[in-house]
């Protein structure tokens, strides 16, 4: 479920707790959460309703001044069945925090590295720490030539980033990638 910064930011206030969508399928559930660039978003309650269900009370909720506005938007929607989706702010998204520690015990160290070896051992090759070095050498350079350069479809590669960006080694930039300061030690340790 993409939603618009602006949108992240109110809803981050408390302004917004509510969002509309037309799905063919549901792409988030009740319970569940939503990472996004401001943080966590808790899901709430889905429910379905027809277009002249829509209350005023519940477009303002969701960000709109009125009906029209919302009508307005909706019809700027791929077809699909509508949902009013009760949406909050849970936190800030823990992989940040994570991402910004340097200082690495020696078991948090071992437990990381642990993890890149069993991901190099299932793919038969020591990706993981090229790709580190890759993107240490090559800050902010496009995803497309880092692939090149590691031998790999681009698709693939981004791939791999991103399982080394959930573990708090990466940043994603506009551009590229570089290596989070948990993501810089690791690397500086698997070179000793």
């Amino acid at each position: 479920m993409l939603i618009k910064r602006d949108i992240l930011e109110a809803i981050r206030r408390g302004d917004i707790d509510l969002q509309f969508r037309r799905w063919s399928r549901a792409t988030v559930k009740p319970g569940g959460t939503l990472k996004t660039a401001v943080g966590i978003l808790n899901i709430g309650a889905i429910t379905e309703l027809g277009e002249d269900e829509v209350a005023l009370a519940d477009v303002r909720r969701a960000g709109f001044s009125d009906l029209p506005d919302f009508r307005s938007w909706l019809q700027t929607m791929k077809p699909g069945y509508l949902c009013k989706i009760e949406i909050s702010y849970a936190g800030d998204d823990p992989l940040l925090a994570l991402r910004e520690r340097r200082n690495l015990s020696l078991d948090e160290l071992n437990q990381v590295n642990g993890k890149l070896d069993a991901m190099d051992k299932r793919a038969g090759s020591a990706w993981t720490t090229a790709t580190l070095e890759l993107i240490a050498q090559n800050p902010g350079r496009l995803a497309a030539e880092l692939a090149a350069l590691a031998g790999k479809d681009k698709a693939k590669f981004k791939s791999d980033v991103a399982r080394l960006k959930a573990l708090g080694l990466t940043i994603s930039l506009e551009q590229g990638y570089r290596l989070s300061p948990r993501g810089a030690t690791v690397f500086g340790a698997r070179h000793l």
